[in-house]
């Protein structure tokens, strides 16, 4: 049986691994945007405070993969599927071809969420949603720091991800100005009292953090990139972290129904019984998507096993905890998932 996974990330790597150990003589073909490997999203928000980053966050080069019979298509973008013919059209790698599937599995994550105001100006700012995101972010950094100095950036957007890049340059060094909409921070994870206490953590640690703001775009100052909001502040560097968007284009061409993701019923197939979505583009009929690693794993385990035929209960989510990764914070009560 053919079995294509659109997507290296922990969803379609925990799946190809567990399906392959479940099914040795099964065909399982990975296409993947990315050449670097199999790496950790999570570690991508403390890519500034360690400087080995680029080596230590693959967990597993693409080669390791393969010598456990995964085929992986590299630097490539699955653009099509057709879904009554059953194969998926790729492009890249210098190649376009047509993949067969007899399941195909989605597990391509998500995007960095760019609100439509900003979109006008996206040369002007930076997203951290990729390895090659926080490659570029450290070479624009490197330039700072080979003529002596630490930039000065402005993030937007005082979320988990924002927080935590926050934290990380802080920590590195840089000085950080954090923009943030609503009253405080992190007000969809955190009790109003450990939004506060985060306050004071990221403060301590000489961060600037501006509450309540309606930032309207940006603009190029000379050298500076300017916020504007009620005043323009200019910055050598603004990194938008205003959360994420399932990529749902290529389930929607298709003629999938999508939501906020993928819609999958309990078996975390769509509306196509041949094809399957695993990880945060996965929206269950709760309307929830699953953004942490714990449901995600558990997720592509629990599918791996289905369609190997050891599994016939439905996936439901397993217990679990999240952390913010910002330098010296520890929160009070349990975060909102």
């Amino acid at each position: 049986m053919d079995t294509v996974i659109i997507g290296s990330g922990i969803a379609g790597v925990s799946f190809a691994e567990k399906y392959r150990l479940l099914t040795p003589a099964a065909k399982i073909t990975l296409i993947t945007r990315e050449n670097d490997g199999y790496y950790s999203r999570p570690l991508l928000s403390r890519g500034f405070s360690k400087n080995d980053i680029e080596q230590s966050i693959i967990l597993k080069p693409f080669d390791k993969l393969r010598e456990n019979g995964i085929h992986i298509v590299i630097s490539a973008e699955a653009t099509s599927i057709n879904r009554k013919n059953q194969t998926v059209a790729v492009a890249g790698s210098g190649q376009e071809q047509s993949l067969p599937y007899d399941k195909l599995v989605i597990s391509q994550g998500s995007a960095a969420f760019i609100p439509p105001p900003f979109k006008p100006y996206n040369q002007l700012f930076f997203c951290l949603n990729s390895l090659a995101d926080l490659k570029a972010l450290r070479r624009f950094r490197q330039g700072f720091l080979n003529e002596n100095r630490n930039p000065d950036w402005a993030i937007v957007g005082g979320g988990l991800i924002g927080c935590e890049v926050a934290s990380d340059l802080a920590v590195a060094g840089d000085s950080v100005t954090l923009f943030h909409a609503m009253d405080r921070l992190m007000e969809r994870q955190l009790a109003a009292e450990d939004s506060a206490l985060l306050l004071k953590v990221l403060t301590d640690s000489g961060i600037k953090v501006l509450l309540n703001q309606n930032v309207q775009g940006f603009a190029k100052q000379e050298e500076k990139v300017c916020v504007k909001t009620d005043v323009s502040t200019g910055f050598d560097g603004v990194i938008v972290a205003c959360g994420f968007k399932p990529r749902t284009g290529l389930a929607e061409k298709a003629g999938l129904e999508t939501g906020r993701g993928i819609k999958v019923n309990q078996y975390l197939q769509t509306t196509d019984n041949n094809i399957y979505a695993v990880g945060d583009i996965a929206e269950l009929p709760n309307g929830k998507l699953y953004a942490y690693i714990l449901p995600i794993r558990s997720q592509a385990f629990w599918l791996a096993g289905f369609m190997a035929g050891q599994e016939q209960n439905e996936w439901s989510p397993p217990v679990f905890t999240t952390k913010a990764k910002v330098h010296g914070f520890e929160a009070v009560h349990p975060y909102t998932l």
